[in-house]
């Protein structure tokens, strides 16, 4: 009975935020067209069949089937319905096809400016609500830097404490990256460290706010939590293994460990049985696990950062509030640019690094369960960001893909072919469709295989 509230509690979650989310796009769509005068026939959140509705004017406002989207259908456009029964006619004023090509553009891209708008105004909220979260340094200890990361190219080393950057003490720590693009407001910086009892000056180059943008890890917090056990998944290999919550690594194939990233990546590394020594309590075990072959994972969990490193909320007023809203979502926009990059690029695993509808909902609730309404409206802002990253991709059915149409006819002076345009959108559905499938059949796996 519990697993089925749970169940329930997550899909109402999700449910939620995408409920807000395509509202907020749509309703982008639908604005700009009115405010050109253009007929919108039908508001829908969701895909059809509709369910139900009230039509007010020319426009049919409705709820339909099929979730995790939704559409706003304008007289004399071709979408993702196909529809092109005014094809053979004259067009109307009314119409989208009729209307100027900056009109129709900024009809296009309205959705994604509305979901970017939404990110910037949660941030802003909760910053001014609640305060952002930052980390007394007291509380970390230090910092695992990977090899080959810009950290260790700029000088840093594996268990060196920040103290200060620009001669100015670091009392907190921003939470999620320690220092980031936010915080780089001259051509130098000049970061302390505290190194085995001594201070350790690190001057980064000028071009560190380059650096950063094509690095938005550097120094995360992630690096400093512990290699300490807090959860082992059920079936796992590390269960199988014998390893318990609360055990502590403290070494991977004879190899000192002190963080989590650190062992992580051993792991990774490591070529079938592996030999981990662990402290629990006032024992010392040694246990010999195999990674998944596919994951090169054991199934563990660390600590919750939140928890562990005691973070608390620094209230803003209302002018800074809107100002750091805006500056963090133009930072995980940022991120997310880049971490699509990498997965094209593949440099990142897409089968461990792209996550589809069931994913989304686990790390949505799970953002709820340790956060509260905080944790799902910044969780929230941050897929606000995703979608309008997603849908501005220049493929045809997504707002990018009628972008590029549009600019080509802008170039041109002459729109593409129906024919093309059809034949494209075709194209694109399946592309989207496959992916869909991909990605939810991925998310099943990773539930099957814990």
């Amino acid at each position: 009975m519990e697993s089925i509230l749970s169940l329930l509690q997550t899909i109402g979650i999700f449910a939620a935020a995408i409920f807000i989310l395509v509202l907020i796009h749509e309703l982008g769509h639908f604005l700009a067209a009115k405010l050109f005068k253009m007929r919108v026939e039908r508001f829908s959140i969701g895909f059809p069949p509709r369910l139900f509705g009230i039509k007010k004017g020319d426009t049919d406002y409705c709820i339909s089937a099929t979730p995790l989207g939704g559409y706003v259908k304008i007289t004399g456009m071709v979408d993702e319905s196909m529809d092109t029964d005014f094809a053979g006619s004259e067009p109307q004023p009314w119409e989208y096809r009729s209307k100027p090509v900056w009109q129709r553009i900024i009809v296009i891209t309205a959705g994604v400016i509305f979901n970017m708008i939404l990110a910037v105004a949660i941030y802003s909220i909760m910053f001014f609500s609640y305060g952002a979260q930052h980390i007394p340094a007291e509380n970390v200890a230090g910092l695992y830097v990977p090899e080959a990361s810009l950290a260790d190219d700029l000088g840093f080393q594996t268990g060196d404490r920040l103290v200060a950057v620009n001669g100015n003490p670091t009392e907190r720590y921003r939470f999620g990256n320690l220092v980031s693009i936010q915080d780089i407001t001259r051509s130098q910086v000049v970061f302390d460290v505290e190194r085995e009892g001594a201070v350790v000056r690190i001057t980064a180059p000028a071009d560190l706010l380059d650096l950063l943008n094509e690095n938005p890890s550097f120094l995360d917090i992630q690096n400093a939590l512990p290699s300490r056990i807090d959860q082992v998944m059920g079936g796992s290999p590390a269960e199988q293994a014998g390893f318990q919550p609360g055990d502590q690594v403290v070494a991977v194939d004879g190899n000192s460990v002190g963080y989590w990233m650190q062992m992580a990546s051993m792991i990774r590394s490591a070529e079938g049985a592996i030999d981990v020594t662990v402290q629990r309590g006032d024992t010392t075990l040694a246990l010999t696990v195999t990674p998944n072959p596919d994951t090169r994972t054991i199934g563990v969990g660390p600590v919750d950062p939140v928890d562990f490193f005691g973070v608390e909320y620094v209230k803003y007023g209302l002018f800074t509030s809107v100002i750091e809203g805006t500056k963090t979502t133009a930072e995980n926009t940022i991120g997310i640019v880049q971490g699509l990059g990498r997965l094209v690029s593949g440099s990142i695993s897409v089968r461990e690094n792209l996550g589809g509808p069931v994913a989304i909902a686990t790390v949505t609730r799970e953002a709820t369960d340790r956060g509260g309404w905080v944790g799902f409206w910044m969780f929230t802002a941050m897929l606000s960001i995703t979608l309008a990253i997603m849908n501005i991709l220049p493929i045809p059915v997504l707002d990018g893909g009628h972008l590029v149409f549009l600019i080509y006819e802008g170039i041109t002076r002459r729109e593409p072919s129906l024919k093309v345009r059809m034949v494209l959108q075709q194209v694109g559905m399946v592309l989207l469709i496959g992916l869909m499938v991909f990605v939810t059949f991925n998310d099943i796996l990773r539930v099957i295989g814990g």
